[in-house]
């Protein structure tokens, strides 16, 4: 995409796009019914509005536009020597809290921040600059590896959510999925040591059941995914907590226990923040 061209969000053309023939058969009240869920009126509204902000100002925008109340607990744990991280969070709520922590991160360190993200977020202009795209399922897999590369080699500090998804409820528990262990094999290449935050927050209680049917019933797509925008509006207006733990050395990350059990220790010590 153009760096100057602004994307807003057309449903129509979206089902046109995917369907192809077939969407004639989408009831329309089905298309109205989506439109509401994803709120294309009002995103659009605002995506227009912030047309001229590009990277962090962006980020700024989306926080003031959510009315979030964030309260950084640990701010003295960023470090300022010069070098650069990978900053990991817990992911609560799939949206509001990559912008919040962009937004935290991006103003702390002159904006030298980069996202691996979903590749679809690659169409919002304003978020763009910022963003490493993963798609490892579509034609884009094959340039994962070498695009993961050229992120943790470059002069960014990397913002990561390593569960991949946003936190999931479990046995009446809100927490992310295993940790995917990238974040600790690229970390150790690239001497880069590892801060823990954590994000407070959760979706609705309709989310993480929509989420648990969908897995109950071996459903592949992530429907649920569909309503992270309406997730997002429900926490408008509200207060969040960000614990920023102590960094990491890279050093620590040794032979003594796999990549994956690495992962699962700064799982941990990020919910006990």
């Amino acid at each position: 995409m153009a760096s100057d061209e602004l994307f807003l969000v057309d449903l129509d053309k979206i089902i046109r796009d995917k369907a192809g023939d077939k969407a004639k058969y989408i009831p329309g009240f089905v298309v109205s019914w989506l439109k509401r869920i994803i709120h294309q009126d009002e995103v659009n509204e605002f995506l227009a509005r912030t047309s001229d902000k590009v990277g962090v100002p962006f980020l700024d925008e989306c926080v003031k536009y959510l009315d979030m109340d964030l309260h950084i607990v640990g701010k003295e744990n960023l470090p300022k020597d010069g070098r650069l991280y990978t900053f990991v969070s817990n992911h609560p709520l799939g949206g509001a809290d990559g912008v919040a922590l962009g937004k935290i991160l991006g103003n702390e360190y002159d904006g030298k921040i980069k996202y691996l993200v979903n590749d679809l977020l690659m169409n919002l202009h304003g978020l763009a600059p910022l963003c490493i795209p993963i798609n490892k399922t579509g034609s884009q897999s094959k340039q994962f590896p070498k695009m993961v590369e050229e992120g943790f080699n470059s002069d960014n500090n990397i913002i990561m959510f390593p569960a991949g998804l946003c936190s999931r409820k479990i046995d009446g528990v809100i927490r992310d999925l295993p940790w995917k262990k990238t974040f600790i094999s690229k970390s150790v290449e690239t001497h880069r040591d590892v801060v823990p935050i954590h994000f407070s927050g959760q979706n609705s209680n309709f989310f993480y059941n929509l989420a648990n049917i969908c897995k109950a019933l071996g459903i592949k797509f992530n429907i649920a995914m569909l309503f992270l925008v309406d997730e997002m509006y429900k926490n408008v207006h509200k207060s969040f907590d960000v614990h920023i733990g102590k960094p990491i050395p890279w050093e620590t990350f040794d032979k003594s226990r796999t990549p994956a059990q690495w992962a699962q220790y700064v799982q941990d010590i990020v919910y006990q923040l």
